[in-house]
């Protein structure tokens, strides 16, 4: 088996099992095949960067979603960015950088209608999959459509050195608001607080989350971005104010779960915080949602970066035979900034 990208060889990684709680090294399965043939219109893509998402372990399922899972015997679905290898459409050049949905493997084909080029004055295209794409995007229509922030507002976001969770804090302050993050573990809030310019970070790890919660927003909460769930919207809830926006992104908490929660059921009590203080929590998917405000994003987030006022991480892993144990890290916080594969070189 090719351990390294080829020009002759197309390492995929396929769905092998539809994983039963956490996923496993056995869920996946490497195979090789010939690099796909183009025919007019088409262009033949060789992934240079994988995006690796939390949304993909509800792709591995067969419940019912807002999209349809992958197959047994698939390729993995995912974001990649990628070199324009063979063309025979006027629309794109040898060489030519664009983002696509190539998913887990080295070379797949597109008709071009579903890419998206990358500026060449972008120095960092992986960025394309993080800071400039769907993580991107899904912080700051998240935040800014539904949370919609107000200035002396408290915000507070779960995951708060993820992908996600680090753009919506630092887009919160530029907003003049209060934020506080929640991350795992000292060196992450540390990140939060030191780097990213967030005003408290709180250990969701800690035998105390609720009282520390509590103690970093005195005011109350008045947006709490959601990609958590589980114990970290427990110790949220009490402390949500009227009027309080919850932008809900993602559940990474119950991914793998295979059964309800123990404990007592909170659904009534939930009901009745958002009736009584007038809460609005809305779900969003985003390029669903939000794909066709991707300009207006895109002029925000690239001014923000070019003057300075945008810190960002990417955690880069090494090579596609690494994508099951990276992916599996992810689902459990081991990620310290955007998870991204570096799959091939720029040329080969």
């Amino acid at each position: 088996m090719t351990t390294l990208q080829t020009p002759t060889n197309n390492r995929q990684i396929t769905l092998a099992a539809r994983p039963q709680g956490e996923p496993k090294t056995s869920d996946f399965t490497l195979v090789e095949t010939p690099v796909p043939t183009i025919s007019q219109g088409q262009v033949l893509l060789r992934t240079v960067y994988l995006s690796l998402d939390p949304y993909m372990r509800g792709r591995m399922s067969d419940a019912e979603s807002y999209a349809d899972p992958v197959a047994i015997g698939e390729v993995m679905v995912g974001g990649s960015v990628c070199r324009v290898e063979q063309t025979l459409n006027d629309k794109y050049q040898q060489g030519d950088w664009v983002v696509a949905f190539g998913g887990w493997q080295d070379y797949c084909v597109s008709d071009g209608v579903d890419l998206l080029k990358i500026p060449a004055q972008l120095a960092q295209k992986s960025y394309a999959l993080g800071i400039l794409g769907m993580p991107g995007l899904t912080a700051y229509m998240g935040l800014m459509d539904i949370g919609q922030p107000k200035a002396g507002e408290t915000v507070v976001v779960a995951a708060a050195t993820g992908a996600v969770g680090s753009l919506v804090g630092q887009i919160a302050k530029l907003n003049g608001c209060h934020v506080v993050g929640i991350a795992g573990g000292a060196e992450k809030c540390t990140y939060a607080v030191q780097e990213l310019g967030f005003d408290a970070c709180v250990d969701h790890k800690s035998d105390n989350l609720s009282d520390t919660l509590k103690q970093a927003c005195p005011k109350g909460i008045d947006v709490y971005f959601e990609n958590v769930g589980g114990a970290v919207f427990d110790a949220v809830m009490p402390l949500l104010n009227t009027k309080a926006r919850i932008p809900l992104c993602g559940l990474i908490s119950q991914y793998n779960a295979t059964a309800l929660p123990q404990g007592p059921d909170r659904i009534g009590m939930l009901m009745g915080k958002l009736l009584v203080k007038r809460i609005k929590m809305q779900g969003f998917i985003v390029f669903d949602d939000y794909g066709h405000r991707y300009t207006e994003f895109s002029d925000a987030m690239s001014n923000w970066l070019q003057k300075g006022q945008i810190k960002y991480k990417e955690h880069l892993v090494q090579d596609l035979n690494n994508a099951p144990e990276a992916f599996m890290g992810l689902l459990k916080g081991e990620n310290f900034g955007k998870l991204v594969v570096q799959v091939g070189p720029d040329s080969l």
